[in-house]
């Protein structure tokens, strides 16, 4: 086997403009089938050129042909159906987040392991490179010790349009959405588990989901990671790392496909202001990534032992700002 073929549950939006058109990019995988269970899998095949559709998610399980799926459901429903193609044998690359809960994922995790199939959680921004070269910077002690990490990730979203988001009993939420990404970073620069997590937020008055939200990690070796995120303003995606001698403004930093693959790294110091710019395909080489540890049977960089952590700290910042 030199690709990996996938199969897509679900005909949702981020599969049809994003991951299959990635999967097509990627040199080691090839979509061969997808599944809706609401009737559109036939209409879907037909516009992408896939080559079979299924109007169940269990029908393309049972399809020995495929290899793994990609799971773009609602977030409640992640659990269940890579669950599901746990026990069909099927290699599982999952949006994020994986599941609502870390026992979710402790359940998540044993299921991959007793039928000894692969597992990512799609964070596909971290396989852009600009975030080595943010490592990279910081390790060769350029703007100092590390103290403060800030990140934002926002845009608008109708409030009253009914989507998955907005839907608690899917998972919806600001904190679930988009907050993993500020969370996952912040644990990615610093390589610590924070030892403190704090979060206030707004909720929906009918919804009752997480609006706009804001929180603070606090780290053992001192360092702080503020975060906030909203379906309330303009569209922002970003986080700056300061040290003792400058800091690193990652200005693209989860979303650089929006800006042709470029990211753009605004470095302070005291030799003074540059900007570099690093580019990459984060979604293709997600894809890449996962089909070859598949091919190869080895553990993604991002493994579920990384997935149940970052859960753990989403938990208790939703803990938090419900309190």
């Amino acid at each position: 086997m030199t690709k990996v073929r996938f199969g897509v549950l679900s005909t949702a939006k981020i599969a049809r403009n994003t991951l299959i058109p990635a999967m097509e990019r990627a040199h080691n995988a090839e979509v061969v089938a997808v599944a809706s269970e609401s009737g559109k899998a036939k209409d879907f095949a037909t516009e992408l050129g896939i080559s079979k559709h299924y109007e169940s998610y269990t029908d393309l399980l049972n399809d020995p042909e495929i290899d793994a799926v990609y799971i773009p459901l609602p977030n409640q429903l992640h659990k269940q159906w890579a669950i599901e193609a746990a026990k069909h044998g099927k290699h599982v690359l999952c949006e994020k987040p994986a599941a609502l809960t870390s026992k979710d994922v402790e359940e998540m995790s044993a299921a991959f392991k007793e039928n000894n199939v692969t597992f990512m959680e799609a964070f596909m921004y971290q396989f852009h490179p600009q975030h080595n070269r943010v490592k990279e910077i910081i390790a060769s002690g350029e703007i100092g010790d590390v103290k403060l990490i800030r990140s934002t990730f926002s845009f608008l979203h109708d409030l009253n349009s009914g989507s998955i988001k907005m839907q608690k009993e899917l998972g919806g939420g600001v904190l679930y959405d988009v907050g993993c990404y500020c969370i996952h970073a912040s644990r990615l620069i610093t390589g610590e588990e924070p030892i403190e997590v704090k979060a206030a937020a707004n909720l929906h008055p009918t919804h009752d989901v997480d609006i706009t939200a804001a929180g603070t990690l606090k780290f053992e070796s001192g360092v702080i990671a503020n975060f906030d995120v909203s379906f309330e303003q303009n569209f922002k995606a970003s986080y700056e790392v300061v040290g003792t001698k400058g800091s690193i403004l990652a200005k693209h930093a989860f979303r650089p496909d929006n800006e042709g693959g470029n990211g753009a790294l605004v470095v302070n110091a005291e030799a003074g202001q540059r900007e570099e710019t690093v580019q990459g395909d984060q979604y293709k080489l997600q894809v890449e990534h996962f089909a070859d540890c598949v091919l190869s049977d080895k553990q993604p960089m991002y493994s579920i032992e990384e997935t149940l952590k970052n859960m753990r700290v989403i938990e208790q910042a939703l803990a938090s700002a419900r309190n």
